[in-house]
Parts: structure tokens; C-alpha cells; sequence
């Protein structure tokens, strides 16, 4: 890969795998670092930050890793903190934390709900507050959300917070692009489709009768024929933390196989 983020030091939280495989935080970490960035692995599992960090450094590569909680601002601004000074500031801003919870209002307790606020949409907030600082007094930055098509489209499951707080997720990238795009820093935020990571076996699996049938379903709906992987989730976010997308800001990008644009979400 090449070095375009040479010299840059990039910050993923949400950088650990919620189980064996690649997920979309661990493997943009790796991504970043394969590009030239440092990285600083966060996660709310230290041996899970550990593992992406280690991997990084087998390499060849620059990273460290950090137990944060996203809920908790004091937390997030330590870790912040923490990055800042072992890498001399903040680039680059990668947000990857997020949770799905199944049902609709009728039968969503609030404290799910309250949960998705605060795993989706709260950590935009709070890693904003803690890492813009830097950002400003070095007068650039790129920040990276990760959403979801479940943000402008009904993709068939029944996760109305998931919904409401991913479309969350796009409004609130395009309010920090509009508002510091003249301080030199960008903002636009990624929405994967259909994802084969480890998440999905988690918290997507229980809509189908075996993970067999789940894989099935789920690649039969992509026009491309077949779900992503992290790794295409991956290569976007370095190409929008790069100076090759210094001319973009404020975009939500569809890295989906095409099921935006189709009908049904399939053909």
C-alpha cells in the first residue's frame, strides 16, 4: 500500500474485533498504519486493543493501544490525550463504535435505547470534543465516522434506534464539516451495507434460522452478489483520511455493493 498517510497519526476507536476475524475498526487501524499512519488502538476490551496494536507493530509499523469506554468523556479525553502526547498530536479521527438492538418502539425497553444513543451517536460527540482541540492548533484533521446504510435506507431488519441514530450519525458529520471545514479540518463519514464481520454473527443472526442461511440472505440482496468485507470498509476510510480527499468533506459514502441504488436493495 501506499504511503500516503506517511507522518500522520491516526486515533480508531472501536479498533478491537468483537470476535475472531476482521471487523471494520481492527482492520482500518491496520489499514491506516499500512498506509504510514501511527496509530493509537481504543477499545473498550484493552486485550482486544492490544491484539490490533501488536499486529501493527509485527509489520513493521507504529501503534499503541488504549482501554477507553466511549460513554464516559472522561475517558475518551484520556485517551485523547494519551495519543496526543506519544505521537505528537492528532491527524486523523476514526470512529467505529456502534450497536444494534432489535425491535421497534413497542418492543425496545428505553434502556436500549438509551444504550444505541449512547454507543452511536454519543461517541461522535465525545471523541469530537476531545480530539478537535488538537486538531485546531494544528489547523488540519480528518475525521472519519462510520454509520450505515441503515441511515437513509430500510434495509429489512427491525432496529428502529439503529436507524434513527445512524441518520444521526450523517447529519452530525455534516455539521462538524460545515463548521471547522475553515480551520482546515474535513469531515465525512462512511456507510457500509451489507458487512461480513464478526458483528453480524453477534447481533444479526437471530433473524435467520442458522448463520448459513444469514450469509445466503444477505449476499442475495447486494447487486454485487456478495457481502463486503471490512477491508472495503477499510480502503474508503484511508482514502478519505488522505490528502488525496483534501477537496472532500461533508460526504456520506455508500461502500454497499450497489444496494443503495437498487430497488428492494437487490436486482
Amino acid at each position: 500500500m501506499s504511503q500516503r498517510l506517511k507522518e500522520k497519526c491516526a486515533i480508531v476507536f472501536g479498533a478491537g474485533s468483537s470476535g475472531p476475524g476482521w471487523g471494520n475498526g481492527k482492520a482500518a487501524a491496520v489499514a491506516y498504519a499500512r498506509a504510514g499512519a501511527r496509530v493509537a488502538c481504543i477499545d473498550l476490551n484493552a486485550g482486544a486493543a492490544e491484539e490490533t496494536a501488536a499486529i501493527i507493530r509485527e509489520e513493521g509499523n507504529e501503534a499503541i493501544a488504549i482501554a477507553a469506554d466511549v460513554t464516559q468523556l472522561a475517558s475518551v479525553e484520556a485517551a485523547a490525550s494519551a495519543t496526543a502526547d506519544a505521537f505528537g498530536g492528532i491527524d486523523i479521527l476514526h470512529n467505529n463504535v456502534g450497536v444494534t438492538h432489535m425491535g421497534g418502539p413497542v418492543e425496545l425497553d428505553e434502556a436500549a435505547f438509551q444504550a444505541a444513543l449512547d454507543l452511536n451517536i454519543g461517541p461522535v460527540y465525545r471523541t469530537a470534543k476531545a480530539v478537535l482541540p488538537h486538531m485546531l492548533e494544528r489547523g488540519s484533521g480528518a475525521i472519519v465516522n462510520i454509520s450505515s446504510l441503515a441511515a437513509i435506507r430500510y434495509v429489512g431488519y427491525p432496529y428502529f434506534a439503529y436507524y434513527a441514530t445512524k441518520a444521526a450519525v450523517n447529519q452530525a458529520t455534516v455539521a462538524l464539516a460545515m463548521q471547522y471545514a475553515r480551520q482546515g479540518i474535513r469531515a465525512n463519514c462512511i456507510m457500509p451495507g451489507l458487512i461480513d464481520t464478526p458483528l453480524i454473527y453477534k447481533q444479526i443472526s437471530s433473524q435467520y434460522e442458522t448463520t448459513d442461511d444469514m450469509v445466503a440472505a444477505r449476499n442475495a440482496m447486494v447487486p454485487l452478489g456478495h457481502m463486503g468485507t471490512a477491508w472495503d470498509v477499510a480502503a474508503a476510510a484511508v482514502f478519505l483520511a488522505s490528502d488525496e480527499a483534501r477537496f472532500i468533506t461533508g460526504v456520506c459514502l455508500p461502500v454497499d455493493g450497489g444496494q443503495s441504488c437498487a430497488a428492494g436493495g437487490a436486482v
